[in-house]
Order: C-alpha cells, then sequence, then structure tokens
C-alpha cells in the first residue's frame, strides 16, 4: 500500500469538520450532478427521497466502500467516515485517530455488526492539535471486507472547477448524522496539499462526521479518491470553505 502517495504536506487552518447551523445563503449555480445520482457513482444506490450531506442526497449503504468509523478510548469517543482502499484497509483523516483513541470500529451499515480493530497509524509527521497537518490516516481489519475498494488519483492532479463527489456519514442540513450520504460540488481551489470547496447552495458541503470521507474525481472513466475530508473554515456547516487533504 502506498501510503507515501496519499500524503501530502501541512493544512493549514482550521476547525475539524464540525457545526451545523441552518441559515440559508443566496444560491450560486446548480450542482454538478443531482444529488440522487450522486450515490450511484461509488457504487451505492439512492432512495427516491432525502436530502443530506448539506443539499445531498441519502445512500443506500448495502454496496457502499464508504464505512461509518465509531472511535472510543480516553475523553470518550467519536464518529467519522473512511474509505475501503483495499480488502483489510480504510482510509480516514488522522485527526479521526487523535491520541486518546485506543479502538476503532467499522461499520458498513445495517444489518452488519461492526467490525472491532485497535491496529490503526496515522502520517508520522501528523502533529495532533496543530495546524500543520498531514491529516492522513489507515485503519486495518482482520478479515477482508465485503466491498469493492475505490481507487486513489495516481496519474494526475485534481482541477480548478472539476465536478467533485463528496461522501460521508455526517449530518445534514437537518442535523441528522449515521447516515451515508453524497452529493456534488465543484473545486474551488487547489493546492500541493489542499483541495477546497465552498458553500454555495444547491452544491454540497460536508458537516460533522463526514471528516475522513472521500472527494471524489473522475479520471478514466472511474470515481477515484483526490482528497480526504479533513475541516472547514467555521464551526457552522452552511458557510466558508471545506478543506480536504490531498491524495497526491
Amino acid at each position: 500500500m502506498r501510503i507515501a502517495a496519499v500524503v501530502v504536506v501541512a493544512l493549514l487552518a482550521v476547525a475539524a469538520c464540525g457545526g451545523g447551523g441552518t441559515s440559508t445563503p443566496t444560491p450560486s449555480s446548480p450542482a454538478p450532478i443531482a444529488a440522487v445520482d450522486a450515490c450511484n457513482i461509488f457504487g451505492s444506490g439512492a432512495p427516491a427521497s432525502g436530502t443530506s450531506i448539506l443539499n445531498g442526497a441519502e445512500c443506500s449503504p448495502d454496496r457502499s466502500p464508504v464505512v461509518l468509523l465509531n472511535m472510543s478510548g480516553i475523553g470518550g469517543g467519536g464518529q467519522c467516515s473512511g474509505t475501503i482502499i483495499g480488502p483489510r484497509a480504510v482510509l480516514t483523516a488522522a485527526h479521526c485517530l487523535d491520541e486518546g483513541v485506543s479502538e476503532v470500529r467499522v461499520w458498513l451499515g445495517p444489518p452488519n455488526p461492526q467490525i472491532v480493530t485497535t491496529s490503526f497509524v496515522h502520517y508520522p509527521n501528523y502533529a495532533f492539535g496543530r495546524s500543520d497537518l498531514f491529516d492522513v490516516g489507515v485503519i486495518f481489519v482482520d478479515e477482508d471486507l465485503p466491498r469493492t475498494s475505490i481507487p486513489i488519483l495516481a496519474n494526475r492532479d485534481p482541477r480548478v472547477g472539476e465536478t467533485a463527489v463528496l461522501v460521508g456519514w455526517g449530518r445534514n442540513q437537518d442535523n441528522a448524522g449515521a447516515t451515508l450520504r453524497a452529493g456534488s460540488t465543484t473545486l474551488s481551489a487547489v493546492g500541493s496539499s489542499l483541495l477546497e470547496t465552498r458553500f454555495g447552495p444547491p452544491s454540497s458541503s460536508v458537516c460533522s462526521g463526514d471528516s475522513g470521507g472521500p472527494l471524489l474525481v473522475s479520471e478514466g472513466g472511474l470515481w477515484v479518491i483526490a482528497g480526504i475530508t479533513s475541516a472547514t473554515s467555521s464551526n457552522a456547516c452552511n458557510e466558508g470553505i471545506n478543506f480536504y487533504q490531498s491524495v497526491r
């Protein structure tokens, strides 16, 4: 597994994906992909109704390689999202595996039981609580996961204005979480270490619990991982900038 290819330089600022305000700014431009179609992009299926991620759609988890992570340890626990990148490997954000985490449970969705693991790593230069982050982590399980993994973007850089699909188990505009959702947006900035999107409905945005989930772009007829949901510029989910750790 080429973890080095997934890890790049410093996350520049900001709060881990969180918040959950409800005000709605003036719409900017149509979402690049209809929310109910975004689920099909990563091998899931979408029910006919439901709004989510922020301005996205609720997806069926039955075949999804994007999984829910439940962390526990000193000081409590939390939830993040992750992406299956190999038979026994799940990609997520390093900040989801902070110093107090001793156990991670991987959940594929109902009716599957949670898979308990204590084997996980984050990039060696990641510094918890600092702004110069290498926000990449990998969780390893002891059994093959019954899902098709998603490849990592390897042969080009993402592009400003490119359509991107956001996937995660985080909160939506109704503050409801622990449900798989997807939506689409466009890349507003591409740096050496960070990708950015801006909140502007009806395009989608990430929120608390989406940390560690994938930002997908299309390459060679496939949807591949270009970034890992890392942070937002505001404690509210319905404003500001979303940041993703680049995997290039």
